[in-house]
């Protein structure tokens, strides 16, 4: 039988990447995203090209928990065997000192990658827990483990994630649960645009002259830890272009 993964920010990026990459190792796909008519897309575009699969998407705002809790709660009951959750909703808003950054960035910010990421997991845990294979994966930020000149906020957010993966591991233990930080450098997706919110040649100036990371690649990565034996768990990766050393040291060509 198939295993279900479970994928929250899926419409674009590093969970758009992900579908792809899993749907052709054939596990069914269970999606959820904001942007529904782009899921919609994705659901038609994969079950063209892996029709052995089964695919349900659902929107969601991971920053509410009761819509987290009711949607999660109430999915149809072939789709509440969920062996794998990629966390992976997550944004950065603004590249700001402290004292000009805008309150609702660091409220977006904290609510999305940090609250929202424990709301999708308080839910899904009790789905996940009799489950072979169960598996918590978490999107991280080379942000996770290095503070960068205005990055605050999101390198605060990311440190969270840092923290709650390690705290997740000790207390999911005893239920089998493996779980496992994925702490990407610079990937080349809509990230930029929307810490830029929409500044799309600030956006691509980020990734001048740099042989960047792809989504494919950080899905890739994913795919290969959650297909470990049992008794295998990577705990923490760092993924980074050949061409980053640290999140602000880059050699441009």
């Amino acid at each position: 039988m198939s295993k279900t993964v479970f994928i929250t920010g899926a419409s674009s990026g590093i969970g758009e990447a992900c579908a792809e990459v899993l749907a052709r190792e054939g596990y069914n796909l269970l999606l959820c995203a904001r942007r529904f008519q782009r899921l919609e897309e994705i659901r038609d575009r994969l079950n063209k090209q892996y029709p052995q699969i089964a695919i349900h998407i659902f929107e969601l705002d991971v920053r509410k928990y009761d819509e987290v809790k009711s949607k999660i709660e109430n999915l149809p009951s072939e789709w509440k065997n969920i062996n794998v959750l990629i966390n992976n909703a997550g944004l950065s808003q603004g590249l700001d000192s402290i004292q000009d950054s805008d309150i609702g960035d660091w409220d977006r910010m904290i609510d999305t990658n940090v609250k929202g990421l424990l709301y999708v997991t308080k839910t899904v845990i009790p789905l996940l827990e009799n489950q072979e294979g169960a598996h918590i994966v978490n999107l991280g930020s080379i942000a996770a483990k290095e503070v960068y000149p205005n990055g605050n906020v999101y390198c605060a957010s990311k440190h969270a994630v840092d923290a709650l993966n390690k705290a997740m591991r000790i207390d999911l233990l005893p239920k089998g649960i493996k779980v496992t930080g994925i702490n990407p450098g610079m990937v080349e997706t809509e990230f930029s645009e929307v810490r830029f919110k929409g500044d799309i040649e600030r956006a691509k100036n980020v990734y001048n002259g740099v042989d960047a990371l792809t989504g494919k690649d950080i899905a890739e990565t994913i795919s290969f830890v959650i297909s470990r034996p049992k008794h295998v768990n990577i705990n923490d990766l760092i993924i980074m272009p050949t061409a980053q050393a640290t999140g602000t040291i880059v050699n441009r060509k």
